[in-house]
């Protein structure tokens, strides 16, 4: 028996390469195509709803998925801790993912141990010109690991000027979209006369591949709510 998945955002770069890869899965089927503006009604009788949105349409998502006890994966950016602490008891899986990327998760994951070791820490994102929102949702899940993981210990002075970007949990966060970009996230961290970057790049949304699947498959099983690629990896 294959799982059913409805994907949200199907007109989407995420949600094309999310119907090519349900395609050619043997273990997948597509039960609805949707669209930002969609019937969500459509969706009802699927296994997993995939969602590739905006933060907007992906609240409406979630509610509409945890309501109906289908298990949601969620590749929209905007999703703040704040944002899915109401989910935190749901029954149903909802399944998080800032980054579908392995790599990304890994770079992320280094970034917030090195953190503990450094004072002075600031995050650029760069994406392809069509992408609407900033900061990124990866960005934004670094700075939250970040801060978890130096326990509160207050960053450099200056963080509150406005040229210096988007504060989130402390950290700046400068966000680029340009043209020949795809996607890419450099976490600098400053020392004593030292300077750790710790960067990551993707070329195309292919190195998405790996992640989509393997968090469409872990929210068929799941339960409760799961953030990051790494809960799914684990």
């Amino acid at each position: 028996m294959t799982t059913k998945i409805a994907v949200v955002g199907a007109s989407g770069r995420m949600g094309a390469l999310a119907l090519a890869l349900i395609k050619d899965a043997s273990d997948l089927t597509l039960h609805a195509a949707l669209d930002s503006k969609s019937d969500l009604n459509e969706a009802l009788g699927a296994d997993v709803i995939f969602d590739v949105t905006r933060l907007e349409v992906s609240e409406r998502v979630v509610e509409f998925a945890s309501a109906n006890s289908i298990p949601v994966v969620v590749g929209t950016s905007g999703w703040s801790a704040d944002k899915l602490a109401k989910y935190a008891s749901v029954s149903s899986a909802v399944v998080v993912i800032p980054n579908f990327s392995v790599g990304s998760m890994l770079a992320t994951r280094f970034a917030s141990e090195a953190a503990k070791y450094f004072d002075s820490i600031e995050i650029v994102e760069t994406h392809h010109a069509g992408k609407i929102d900033s900061p990124s949702g990866t960005a934004v899940r670094t700075a939250e690991l970040i801060a978890k993981n130096r326990d509160g210990a207050p960053l450099v002075p200056g963080a509150g000027q406005t040229a210096r970007g988007e504060i989130v949990a402390g950290v700046p966060i400068h966000s680029l979209r340009l043209k020949g970009v795809s996607a890419k996230q450099e976490v600098n961290l400053g020392g004593e006369s030292e300077l750790l970057t710790i960067s990551h790049e993707t070329s195309s949304v292919n190195a998405y591949s790996q992640g989509i699947l393997a968090s469409i498959r872990f929210a068929a099983k799941a339960s409760g709510l799961h953030v990051g690629l790494e809960s799914v990896l684990a």
